[in-house]
């Protein structure tokens, strides 16, 4: 099972577990208020601030930090890496411009490809 469905799963079990949680922390069923008392239901406001902060630390954070990782790929990529693209094309760095790259693949053919399509540097 790859990461992206377990935390698609953790997420829905996590929103089950407190949407449970909710529904019984305020009662399941309307209770009598003496008139002249009214109060405010603060786990509506608890239960929004936790999802929030669920949402931040599975979703939005990991996504940043992937972001700032490629940012960082992009800015030492130098002539005559190895590198992979996002469409799975192997090839050497040939030339380096602001927005792409000239790549050389197999039997010296080349093609200018998206500088941020480059996915990733190989070892070898």
């Amino acid at each position: 099972m790859d990461k992206s469905k377990i935390l698609v799963w953790g997420l829905l079990g996590i929103w089950l577990i407190s949407a449970v949680f909710i529904v019984f922390s305020s009662g399941c069923v309307p209770q009598t208020v003496p008139e002249g008392e009214g109060g405010f239901d603060w786990t509506i406001i608890l239960f929004l601030i936790l999802m929030f902060v669920i949402v931040y630390f599975l979703i939005i954070r990991p996504h940043r930090k992937r972001q700032k990782e490629h940012e960082e790929l992009m800015t030492e990529l130098r002539r005559g890496d190895r590198v992979i693209t996002t469409g799975g094309i192997y090839g050497q760095i040939e030339s380096l411009s602001e927005d792409s790259v000239i790549l050389r693949i197999e039997e010296g053919a080349t093609m200018r490809v998206a500088r941020g399509s480059i996915a990733t540097k190989r070892k070898h």
